[in-house]
């Protein structure tokens, strides 16, 4: 991708965020291709990623269940009862239509970048963990051991964070998304 291109994708997610959200944006995309550089993945692929990842995070309960409702797309249980982790599946839709991303394996970076799943591919996991320990992110358990694993080993961070994940959302009584806990299950056992 063309410097000017990431550029205007920049300036799109400044215009669909709010101040908070758009440094989060930028703190994933740089540490994404971190990653990316760190573990022999395509630096830009991993830019473009992080800058779309939550390009649907701003929009409201209402207006992504709307939008899934008209482009079908699938809505679970636990999604009906908090529509916010739809973000995820609206952002690789507006991606694909409104950003005019064809990369698959962008699109399934984004999809996944809350939930996990089983088999993620490296550019996956590089936005999966880029999004968990951004440079803005404080208050995250184990924080930066996270941080020093996911340069050296990056399923090791991943199980990390999907642990943490897991026992926060349990300890808070908070929804978990079943693709959650089988992709923890997976890294678990050695990606089997």
């Amino acid at each position: 991708m063309k410097p000017s291109e990431l550029s205007k994708l920049r300036k799109e997610m400044a215009k669909v965020q709010d101040g908070k959200r758009y440094e989060h944006t930028l703190g994933v995309a740089y540490t994404a291709a971190n990653l990316a550089a760190c573990h022999g993945e395509d630096v830009d692929r991993a830019l473009v990623a992080g800058l779309l990842h939550d390009c649907a995070k701003c929009l409201s309960d209402e207006k992504l269940l709307a939008i899934c409702e008209k482009q079908k797309l699938p809505v679970s249980l636990q999604e009906e009862k908090k529509p916010s982790l739809l973000h995820a599946r609206v952002g690789s839709y507006l991606a694909r239509k409104e950003y005019h991303i064809t990369d698959p394996d962008i699109l399934n970076a984004i999809h996944n970048h809350t939930t996990g799943r089983p088999g993620m591919s490296l550019l996956e996991k590089i936005i999966f963990v880029a999004d968990y320990m951004e440079p803005g992110r404080k208050k995250a358990p184990h924080l930066e051991q996270i941080r020093r694993t996911a340069f050296a080993d990056l399923d090791r961070a991943m199980l990390m964070i999907l642990e943490d994940t897991l026992l926060y959302l349990q300890d808070t009584g908070s929804v978990i998304d079943e693709t959650t806990r089988e992709t923890y299950e997976y890294y678990q056992n050695g990606g089997k």
